[in-house]
């Protein structure tokens, strides 16, 4: 073959090569593009799934410890999808600006979370002595024992710790008024032990420290991702927003639930429902925010369904109790039984239900935690 016709064929194989190569290169940046896409869409759709299975829940489940349990569960199963995505899948991109910015803008609103949960486990630790209580006012009235006057004092005094224990905060300032008005209604001496004993439950988090400013600087600079930022971040943009999102929900819904330092449910939530989720989503936090506004749960501590039973049914036990005379009539002695069995149905749903109600939030934060150092190593700001 001549020279100059070798060279001819050479050119031409080589750029034949280089077209080949570039729409190979076209081709797989298309099939990456496309699966990414896949993946993020995959992972609004199983969020919206979730909001949607939480918010078909009956107004008699919502804000049930089993209820906030399956709200935790719902948040893990986020995370644990989120941390594939930012850490393990796409690294790389995670690196990059302004998508590293975003990611430890994310952690770094995660941490406040980490204080939230701690004083929700302080709560629980109220609601267990609230627990012991009701505990002590059905054994009293145990159906092997008779029904006598010492019976009922011990009852009266144990209602009326429970009542002064479950003041919500705001109120402990006229908890001495209320120990003053009882000190003469068989509660003894040892009643400023016990309101002390309650207002000092060894909270992990200051006495300064308030819910209502912490969910505020969760929620602070949390807004939808712009066109140009999910462009520049190849969608990434979409799921860090939406993982900001679940997390200030949980734990505002944590906070309006469980009895906590300076609650408060004054936080602007405005997700858009273009969002798959966030039709489900602002639907819960009207619900939460309207059974907040309902008479009966105005003063309350906490929205936990077991918290407004406790209320009702120490209520009327104490209304029964304090109107009871001796010798005592058969029809009186079956309206205390049946008091005592609604009280026991409470104590028995409680002790269920706490123990791993409290698991649950405790996994919630060492997943932070955990999370947090694996996305922070990503985009190389690990501490």
């Amino acid at each position: 073959m001549p020279a100059t016709e070798y060279q001819r064929s050479f050119g031409r194989t080589l750029l034949n090569l280089r077209r080949d190569s570039v729409h190979s290169v076209a081709e797989s940046s298309t099939t990456e593009s496309t699966q990414m896409e896949a993946e993020l869409e995959s992972f609004q759709r199983r969020v919206a799934e979730r909001f949607v299975d939480l918010n078909a829940s009956t107004s008699e489940d919502l804000l049930s410890l089993e209820w906030v349990g399956k709200l935790l569960e719902s948040f893990l199963l986020c995370q644990e999808e989120f941390r594939v995505i930012i850490v393990s899948n796409h690294r790389e991109l995670v690196a990059k600006p302004p998508m590293d910015r975003m990611v430890s803008e994310y952690f770094d609103r995660s941490v406040k979370a980490l204080d939230v949960c701690n004083a929700i486990r302080d709560g629980v630790e109220r609601i267990r002595q609230w627990q012991k209580l009701i505990e002590i006012v059905v054994c009293a009235f145990d159906r092997t024992r008779p029904l006598g006057e010492g019976t009922f004092r011990r009852a009266k005094k144990t209602l009326i710790d429970l009542a002064i224990g479950m003041l919500d905060d705001k109120d402990a300032s006229s908890s001495s008024s209320v120990t003053q008005q009882h000190r003469n209604r068989s509660f003894g001496r040892n009643k400023e032990k016990t309101i002390g004993h309650f207002r000092s439950l060894s909270w992990s988090v200051s006495r300064s420290w308030s819910a209502s400013k912490q969910l505020q600087a969760l929620g602070n600079g949390l807004a939808p991702p712009r066109a140009g930022d999910v462009t520049a971040t190849s969608g990434l943009a979409v799921p860090v927003y939406t993982m900001a999102s679940v997390l200030l929900f949980v734990m505002w819904a944590l906070v309006a639930a469980i009895p906590c330092q300076d609650r408060g449910l004054q936080v602007h939530f405005n997700v858009p429902r273009s969002f798959q989720w966030g039709g489900s989503l602002m639907s819960l936090h009207d619900r939460i925010i309207e059974e907040s506004r309902k008479r009966e749960r105005r003063n309350s501590c906490g929205l936990l369904k077991e918290i407004n039973q406790i209320e009702r049914s120490s209520r009327l036990m104490g209304e029964l109790v304090d109107s009871v005379q001796f010798p005592l009539s058969e029809e009186k002695e079956v309206g205390v039984r049946e008091r005592v069995e609604e009280l026991g149905k409470v104590h028995e749903a409680l002790k269920n239900g706490l123990d791993p109600f409290e698991r649950k939030v405790r996994e919630v934060f060492h997943r932070i935690v955990r999370s947090r150092t694996e996305g922070l190593e990503s985009v190389g700001t690990a501490p």
